[in-house]
């Protein structure tokens, strides 16, 4: 690593720690206020979006679950997570949101990707641009970044709760802390951060990909495949590769 460059990620990351260590204990307090309190002034304005959603889900907010309630809740919000990711990402090729036409991703990438997302891993075995859809993409990555997330932090206000409430046989409502996690501090986060890429020039939309020509051309190695799309082996059953040269990049919308 070149000294410029050593010294450019080390200021990047004295400044990314000085951020975390200011804004932490702000955040911190806001977290516990908005997840443990319902009638928190700053999260009024999200009350009547928490009430439709309970209503719709069958929710009692007021009901407190014990440990062995709570862990199935976590459990069975989790296995209908990875069927969703799965069961999307196997029929995307029937599904809108696909311009350039992608289909079904393979049965054990797709499992592998929907225990990855919904465990909040995000491990990625494929290429995400010329593999998923943006529906795919939308609905079923991008809505996992939310609630996995969202089960983490709510699993462990339950276990702070559960070393705090020694008397207590109950350690809070799943539903109401993931909901209360994902409307009141990953949703405004996420607008943040969405507000600062834009404003850097950041687009997103549903056109389809679009290629764009490089200044220098670039040359690389890929693998050499045959016309069932399976790679080539040598004598010694080494992959060949072959070598390329390109002048253009295809850009996702």
């Amino acid at each position: 690593m070149s000294t410029p460059h050593f010294t450019q990620f080390l200021g990047l990351l004295v400044l990314f720690l000085a951020i975390l260590f200011v804004v932490g204990p702000f955040l911190g307090r806001y977290m516990r206020r908005a997840v443990e309190e319902g009638n928190f002034s700053l999260t009024a304005w999200g009350r009547p979006i928490e009430r439709v959603l309970y209503r719709v889900a069958g929710v009692r907010a007021d009901a407190e679950m014990g440990w062995k309630q709570y862990a199935i809740a976590v459990l069975v919000f989790n296995v209908i997570g990875v069927i969703a990711v799965y069961a999307l990402q196997r029929v995307q090729g029937l599904l809108p949101l696909n311009p350039q036409a992608f289909g079904a991703v393979s049965p054990d990438s797709s499992f592998n990707t929907a225990i990855s997302f919904v465990t909040n891993t995000n491990w990625q075995g494929y290429s995400g641009e010329s593999t998923m859809s943006y529906l795919t993409q939308m609905l079923a990555l991008t809505v996992q970044n939310f609630v996995s997330a969202a089960t983490g932090i709510a699993v462990v206000f339950a276990l702070i709760r559960g070393f705090a409430r020694h008397t207590s046989a109950t350690i809070g409502n799943f539903w109401v802390d993931i909901t209360r996690t994902t409307l009141y501090v990953l949703l405004p986060l996420s607008v943040i951060t969405a507000l600062l890429l834009v404003s850097q020039g950041v687009i997103q939309n549903f056109d389809g990909y679009k290629d764009a020509n490089l200044v220098t051309a670039v040359e690389y190695t890929q693998p050499k495949v045959d016309a069932a799309g399976q790679p080539v082996l040598d004598p010694q059953g080494k992959p060949v590769t072959e070598a390329m040269r390109t002048t253009t990049q295809t850009l996702a919308m």
